[in-house]
């Protein structure tokens, strides 16, 4: 897996998964309970994780609706 983009908005980790399952492409979000330590803040931000294979077309979704990625990947 190859991290994809890093947000601490909800909105735009809820609008990239449904961009890229539109895209046939899987993906996983990481860090999503560390709301538990932060105390429900929003500190932390979560990851969108893609195979390594579909990682550039991913990346392309993402560009193409200007979600910006928040990582130097």
């Amino acid at each position: 897996m190859k991290e994809l983009l890093r947000s601490t908005d909800p909105t735009v980790l809820a609008f990239a998964s449904a961009l890229l399952e539109g895209e046939d492409i899987d993906c996983f979000q990481m860090d999503v309970n560390m709301s538990i330590l932060e105390g429900g803040i929003g500190i932390f931000p979560r990851r969108l994780m893609v195979r390594e294979g579909d990682y550039l077309q991913a990346k392309r979704a993402m560009l193409d609706n200007e979600i910006p990625l928040g990582n130097e990947t």
